[in-house]
């Protein structure tokens, strides 16, 4: 019973892997699509105010 416990340690270098990869896909897709998200919401705004 107590060498089981010992094995379940879990993977934290793994999990961190993870996190730090999930952080840069956000980042390098908003870098891509933040200037065409911006241009859009640019565009509502003003036909929304022109009105």
């Amino acid at each position: 019973m107590k060498r089981q416990l010992l094995d379940d340690r879990g993977d934290v270098p793994g999990w961190v892997l993870i996190t730090l990869m999930t952080a840069g896909l956000v980042i390098i897709i908003w870098s891509l699509a933040g200037p065409a998200l911006a241009a859009v919401f640019q565009q509502a705004i003003e036909r929304v105010t022109g009105f």
